[in-house]
């Protein structure tokens, strides 16, 4: 269950920052983060669950929420607060069977039709995306812009989540188009330490102007 959806939503990227998985938690944290995803498209089973057990443990110690993208299993093997799904991953349905009622769930859309699809699914955050053009997916989906945002947040009461291409002179722009959260990989921790850029970033979406 998500309580609250914090304005910034961290995804790590070893590749990009040169960092484990749990060194990246560790530094994000510390910066203020409260709520990162774990992704790593690349990584095999035991390969993803060992760098996940060890940034799990390292969130529980910073008191801060850890995501699994895509890997139910993983998710369930290193007791993660829950798991970030997308339209071919397992059925965020039967993911809540299997992680119960108190797991985070997260699902990723990329047209208005998703969303509100998604809107009735047992999950506790949509994301949208691609906001702005993205170099962290190989194949990525068609870019929807920041107009859609406000469309959607008209139609459905779940927390909405903006995903793709968004840096520290956009974050503002997607918060105030109706996002209640921005996702970022890229800007946050490709740009040497990732906790100092999570400042920066809280300081941007705090900022009055």
């Amino acid at each position: 269950m998500l309580p609250t959806l914090p304005k910034l939503y961290p995804i790590t990227d070893v590749y990009l920052s040169g960092l484990s998985h749990a060194a990246q938690v560790e530094r994000l944290a510390r910066g203020g983060a409260t709520l990162i995803q774990l992704r790593h498209k690349s990584a095999s089973p035991r390969e993803f669950y060992a760098e996940a057990l060890k940034a799990v443990a390292a969130g529980r110690e910073l008191g801060v929420r850890v995501i699994i993208n895509d890997r139910v299993d993983v998710a369930l093997a290193v007791k993660a607060d829950g798991v970030h799904l997308g339209q071919d991953d397992l059925p965020p349905a039967d993911a809540r069977k299997l992680l119960g009622p108190d797991r985070i769930i997260g699902f990723s859309t990329h047209t208005l039709e998703q969303a509100l699809e998604a809107a009735s699914m047992p999950v506790d955050y949509i994301a949208l995306g691609p906001i702005f053009g993205t170099s962290t997916k190989q194949n990525p989906d068609e870019v929807v812009g920041l107009d859609i945002i406000g469309e959607i947040k008209s139609r459905i009461s779940k927390p909405l989540v903006a995903i793709g291409g968004i840096t520290l002179a956009t974050v503002k722009s997607v918060l105030d188009a109706g996002a209640d959260s921005a996702a970022v990989i890229s800007d946050l921790v490709a740009h040497g330490d990732p906790g100092a850029r999570v400042k920066e970033f809280l300081a941007r979406i705090s900022a009055e102007v």
